[in-house]
């Protein structure tokens, strides 16, 4: 049974800075690609970062030069460094990966951009 779960998130003002971690378990973490999704108010569910196993990343146009995902295999953790973070921002930040065959998503953080 593969977990992961998410922490970091919470409010902040605009222009401000979070980092989201995402430790894994019950996976071989060191082969795997890592995802992180968000979902805001009304809005699906939309493919952030993500980052393989050989270490390549690729980033969504939206958070593309402000976010920064990376990944600490000794520690099976997954981070994804936000900055410059603006309202539209706002959104619950999941942890995804896909291994043995199926989609696996942690419960999400919170990230909430207001002043």
């Amino acid at each position: 049974q593969v977990r992961l779960v998410e922490s970091g998130g919470g409010l902040v003002q605009p222009g401000g800075s979070l980092r989201l971690s995402c430790v894994a378990s019950g996976m071989n973490f060191n082969i795997a690609t890592m995802n992180w999704y968000r979902q805001g108010p009304g809005k699906e569910r939309e493919l952030v970062a993500l980052i393989r196993r050989n270490g390549t990343t690729n980033y969504a146009d939206s958070v593309q030069g402000r976010f920064t995902i990376s990944r600490d295999n000794a520690r099976t953790t997954v981070f994804l460094r936000m900055n410059s973070l603006q309202p539209e921002d706002s959104a619950v930040y999941y942890c995804n990966t896909n291994y043995w065959a199926r989609s696996w998503w942690g419960k999400g953080t919170l990230v909430t951009v207001s002043s």
